[in-house]
């Protein structure tokens, strides 16, 4: 399936990354295709970032996952940035390269969208103002992920004020900070709320929201997706809202480098989520 003169290796790369379920999908993915090839979790300390990028070609390694804390500082170590990750200021996907270089992509914003076409196929992005929680790196992946699909406006709130209005700065006049204690100013005639916090993840607290002005026809998404289904997504379908778990996004942003790496692009389907979940 590949013309990689020895068996290709991929790693995700972070600090802490035991818990990632990438190796799960992509080690599915290879023994689905027949495909001789690895998919292996690293973990790596900041400082032990670049010495090993540059050594990982010499290995064996075709590319890699990057995922926290590295996001950001992978860009100041990759040879060619593409576009989207250029403006997102983050990566997740590198290509190690034959002619040495390695190349920087973010498949997040991709991934993101494709989760919400999948399972909520009469989602329309110009319905409505979408109300984003968080302002990290994987806020920047879904803010620009909306504008690109049409969405009208973003109302944006992070608990420390100042990074929502870096991305204000950055992604324009369809961005309107709020403050997070606004929240239900927020949601009120939202089209799609989004939470990018890793509040609500298994371990954390809760993300506590009021949803009294949350209509019923908007779609509720998570990022989080340990719990498959957070108490966030929990209060918001009992509203009558359309509920999306974050599960979806991470299969869908991991297609594009799976094909990059191994020559095949592989499906996104109920028996890939289901491997993924019995992991």
């Amino acid at each position: 399936m590949t013309d990689h003169p020895r068996i290709p290796l991929v790693a995700v790369i972070g600090s802490p990354v035991a818990h990632s379920r990438s190796p799960a999908l992509h080690g599915y993915w290879l023994r689905r295709y027949g495909i001789k090839g690895f998919y292996i979790p690293m973990d790596l300390a900041q400082a032990d970032l670049e010495s090993a990028l540059r050594m990982m070609p010499r290995m064996g390694f075709v590319g890699a996952n990057v995922t926290i804390p590295h996001k950001e500082a992978v860009l100041n170590i990759a040879d060619v940035i593409s576009d989207r990750a250029a403006l997102i200021g983050a990566a997740n996907t590198l290509i190690f390269r034959k002619d040495g270089k390695i190349q920087a992509d973010n498949t997040d914003g991709a991934g993101f969208i494709a989760n919400l076409r999948q399972h909520a196929p009469h989602w329309l992005p110009s319905a409505g103002p979408a109300a984003v929680f968080g302002a990290g790196g994987a806020a920047r992946a879904v803010i620009a992920a909306l504008i690109e699909v049409g969405v009208p406006e973003i109302r944006l709130a992070n608990r420390t004020r100042a990074r929502a209005d870096a991305l204000r700065s950055d992604f324009g006049a369809k961005i309107h900070v709020q403050e997070w204690v606004q929240a239900d100013a927020m949601i009120d005639g939202a089209a799609t709320v989004v939470n990018t916090t890793s509040l609500g993840m298994t371990g954390k607290p809760d993300l506590v929201l009021p949803l009294g002005s949350l209509s019923p026809q908007a779609l509720v998404t998570d990022l989080v997706y340990t719990p498959l289904k957070t108490q966030f997504l929990i209060e918001a379908e009992e509203r009558g809202a359309t509920v999306v778990d974050g599960l979806g996004m991470l299969l869908h942003q991991a297609a594009p480098g799976f094909e990059r790496w191994f020559g095949q692009r592989p499906d996104v389907d109920d028996a890939t989520r289901a491997a993924v979940l019995s992991a």
